[in-house]
């Protein structure tokens, strides 16, 4: 991701300090490898005059933030133990398995990532998991399956 289109992106939030988290939710949404490496952090931190740490306290402490390449589509299994429960055990291996792929590995064409999240709050439609952030409940080895067969679809129509 080039300086220039960083710029841009600080620039649309007017370089303030205040829009910290939504500078960097735009510019890792549009970071093809999906997250934030630390030369983007320091770009960001001198562009917004502000100290390094501060943008990497930011980072760290939102999850929605990624410090490490993801795909284009990130899954993100509840560990809860209500999802517990609700074997969502059966779920990660089923993602594991079509994806062929393991807990916290991106498939080789950056399409997916699986990962673990602590609860959500989706205790109620358990077992759950966030696909880029909207919430999936209810889950069944079936279901995943069917979803991940759209998701595949829709990924490679937006190549």
């Amino acid at each position: 991701m080039s300086n220039e289109y960083i710029d841009n992106i600080l620039s649309n939030f007017d370089f303030s300090k205040i829009e910290l988290l939504p500078i960097l939710t735009e510019i890792q949404k549009q970071n093809k490898d999906n997250y934030i490496s630390d030369d983007i952090s320091d770009y960001v931190a001198t562009k917004l005059k502000m100290p390094k740490a501060r943008v990497d306290e930011v980072i760290t402490f939102f999850s929605a933030i990624n410090t490490s390449r993801k795909g284009k589509i990130v899954l993100q299994l509840c560990e809860s133990t209500v999802c517990g429960v609700k074997k969502k055990h059966l779920i990660g291996e089923a993602i594991q398995e079509k994806l062929n792929i393991k807990l916290g590995e991106t498939t080789p064409d950056n399409l997916f990532t699986f990962e673990h999240t602590p609860c959500f709050g989706a205790c109620d439609i358990a077992p759950a998991m966030r696909v880029n952030g909207i919430v999936h409940g209810n889950l069944t080895v079936e279901k995943v399956l069917l979803l991940l067969d759209q998701l595949s679809k829709d990924g490679e129509n937006n190549k």
